[in-house]
């Protein structure tokens, strides 16, 4: 289903959603392990929402499998990603205040893999994340990137 992101938008549709989702960071020789939406056409690291008999960090696991091809194994907490002010719209009514806990993980096997949520796979530096336009790389991703790569022991609340 088409989704729209809006972030920071007074206009934006009060949310009547909340969807606990997990997401992960992935660096491996400096580069950060990213997916291109098939629905946005942005760069995303992998995410989604938790199922239903999940633990949250298996979410990560998971999504990165379905959304990269590669297995991924998490090392750490990064964060909560709650802003109130990023909402999600879709074309079937709901909107969803975003609600996302970030892991750090590296690789433990697979291979690059297409699906239908994801146009292309890649490793982008840091510099080359930051260099991309909003309608490339969603804000609130970066700031995941961002936090993730300070590797500092607490974990980001916001």
């Amino acid at each position: 289903m088409p989704r729209v992101d809006h972030y920071q938008d007074p206009h934006a549709p009060a949310p009547n959603s909340l969807v606990p989702a997990a997401s992960v960071v992935v660096v491996r020789d400096g580069k950060v392990l990213m997916h291109r939406r098939s629905d946005t056409d942005r760069w995303s690291i992998p995410g989604g929402g938790m199922e239903p008999g999940e633990f949250i960090k298996d979410t990560a696991v998971r999504e990165a499998r379905e959304e990269t091809g590669y297995e991924v194994e998490i090392d750490r907490l990064v964060g909560v990603f709650s802003d109130p002010g990023h909402v999600v719209s879709y074309d079937d009514g709901e909107v969803r205040q975003q609600f996302s806990i970030c892991f750090a993980g590296h690789v433990t096997g697979g291979s690059p893999q297409l699906s239908a949520e994801t146009r292309e796979v890649g490793w982008h530096t840091p510099d080359d994340l930051e260099a991309m336009s909003e309608d490339r790389v969603h804000p609130s991703i970066l700031l995941r990137v961002q936090v993730a790569l300070r590797d500092e022991t607490s974990a980001y609340i916001g």
